[in-house]
């Protein structure tokens, strides 16, 4: 029989605690749930009020993987769940982590958060924050994300707007910006922008089109994610990876010294992984929290209402 445990009055069957999911470190199941709970207080609040799709690894990244936008089976009536539109004006459940006895239900699932950029309170399709995805193409590395990020942080500026980063978890990085309401039209439209502003400054370090065949050793700028129906990797989520990296807030200071890093581990200085964050929550706290800001969001320039 599996373990239950109760969270904040909600019980929660617990299966197969000790199944190693990440087999590069032996990472068990029930040690990726006690970092998701330590890690809570800053991570829920980036779940918040987001209609959330699951990349669900039960059987760890060398097994069966896949993207669930739905309610998964047996979803307690207590998990939040709110309808949102799909294909041709159909809507359909998706799930809102809003507390810790549900992120420990989706945690026990084994799965990485992905978000949208806008919350249900607002409006489907408003945003609230920005995205622009940094992926870098072999031999470029996560250095030559810290490149374009310092570009694209003025570029920002430049409009009123504040860049905030972290690492994908994988082997990016995301800049993510507080907006006013904005429909996600707008800010992908911006956000096109952007990553044309950064190849044509960027020649050779940036390229704005997804084809692979063109992306050796260049950092593709992806804004496509700002689209209502996209969702990205939320802040501090475990990613299905040999190793249980997260997706962990970083200081521009730290993107600086990683732009200038030479040698074969300058790209391991931003890996971090689930023994890691609470450390840096401790020294620097959530390094996004001024996402979760009213007051420190702006709007788009003015003319980017197309």
């Amino acid at each position: 029989m599996s373990p239950i445990t109760e969270v904040e009055g909600r019980r929660i069957a617990l299966k197969n605690l000790d199944k190693v999911i990440h087999p590069a470190t032996g990472t068990t199941k029930g040690e990726l749930l006690h970092y998701l709970a330590s890690a809570s207080a800053a991570l829920l609040g980036h779940l918040h009020g987001r209609p959330l799709a699951f990349l669900r690894y039960p059987d760890g990244p060398d097994g069966q993987m896949f993207f669930t936008k739905n309610p998964p089976p047996g979803t307690p009536s207590w998990v939040t769940t709110a309808e949102v539109t799909r294909h041709e004006g159909e809507t359909a459940s998706q799930v809102l982590v809003q507390d810790l006895p549900s992120l420990m239900w989706a945690a026990n699932l084994v799965v990485e958060f992905h978000a949208p950029m806008w919350r249900i309170e607002l409006g489907e399709g408003i945003a609230d924050r920005l995205v622009l995805d940094l992926d870098p193409g072999p031999p470029a590395t996560i250095v030559d994300c810290c490149a374009v990020a310092l570009w694209l942080r003025e570029r920002l500026a430049a409009d009123g707007l504040t860049g905030y980063a972290k690492t994908s978890g994988s082997k990016g990085l995301h800049l993510l910006v507080p907006l006013e309401p904005t429909p996600s039209r707008q800010a992908t439209a911006y956000a096109r922008r952007l990553a044309a502003g950064a190849a044509e400054a960027l020649p050779d370090l940036v390229i704005r089109k997804m084809t692979r065949s063109l992306r050796t050793g260049k950092v593709y700028v992806d804004f496509s994610q700002n689209a209502a129906a996209k969702t990205t990797a939320a802040p501090y989520t475990v990613r299905a990876r040999p190793e249980p990296t997260v997706s962990t807030p970083v200081t521009w200071d730290e993107i600086a010294r990683t732009a200038q890093a030479r040698g074969a581990d300058a790209a391991g200085r931003l890996v971090f992984r689930i023994d890691d964050v609470s450390d840096r929550l401790e020294r620097h706290g959530d390094l996004l929290a001024p996402l979760l800001d009213p007051g420190e969001a702006h709007p788009l320039p003015a003319g980017d209402d197309r």
